[in-house]
């Protein structure tokens, strides 16, 4: 009877010495990701070996930190096998975090394009602004004051009488003598971009085609010697 439970006891102390987890929670396979130091035996395929008890093997890296660190899927290997050391909170999965209400729809710039007669803000084959287009110049600048203005567009257009050359230069001019105009008038100078086309998109097509009388054909190419100012912005 002595020698009996004197084995008994060596063989109790053998397996302590060895490390086994105190309990076992889940009975199904723990695999863990077998990076760094695993705080419990592992087999060929990750997974913690067990006594005949159904108890994890702890090896010489085993601490209560290491139990709730090794990761087996989405949680530590000590929630299956040291559920008693492990906090709960790292054994449960976290509830997903509501939805982030979406923000209000930002307010769609609306633009108003205005077609202005060049005829009324210069001389004709002039890029210099008479009183009649300072008036209506004056009148786009107030307008743009009262949205939030994101860019003003002014495209110089000329009609065919000239060279394409001295047509493109001269309505890049009147752009520009727009511009300038609008920012003297309280026009943020880097809302007002210029653009001059020349005579390449004339308005009044082949109705002038037959006029040859050069001040009666200067008269009708009137409307294609134009400046177009496209005011962009929200209310």
């Amino acid at each position: 009877m002595i020698k009996q439970t004197k084995n008994q006891m060596l063989m109790l102390a053998a397996i302590a010495s060895i490390g086994l987890s105190a309990t076992s929670a889940f009975a199904a396979d723990v695999v863990v990701d077998g990076k760094g130091e695993t705080p419990y035996v592992i087999d060929g395929r990750n997974v913690v070996a067990r006594s005949g008890y159904d108890l994890c093997w702890r090896t010489g890296y085993w601490t209560p930190a290491a139990a709730g660190t090794a990761m087996a899927g989405e949680f530590p290997a000590g929630c299956a096998c040291d559920s008693d050391i492990v906090p709960k909170d790292k054994c449960v999965k976290m509830a997903a975090a509501p939805a982030p209400t979406p923000a209000a729809p930002m307010p769609k710039p609306t633009a108003e394009k205005i077609k202005l007669s060049a005829d009324a803000l210069f001389d004709f084959d002039k890029a210099v602004l008479k009183s009649d287009g300072m008036a209506k110049l004056d009148e786009l600048a107030s307008k743009s004051k009262a949205v939030k203005l994101e860019v003003i567009l002014a495209v110089g257009h000329t009609d065919r009488l000239g060279s394409d050359a001295y047509n493109q230069k001269l309505s890049e001019r009147r752009a520009a003598a727009v511009k300038t105009y609008l920012v003297s008038k309280g026009v943020e100078a880097n809302r007002v971009y210029t653009e001059g086309k020349g005579e390449k998109q004339p308005v009044t097509g082949d109705k002038c085609n037959t006029v040859k009388n050069r001040k009666a054909l200067i008269e009708c190419l009137q409307p294609d010697r134009r400046v177009e100012v496209e005011v962009i912005g929200s209310k």
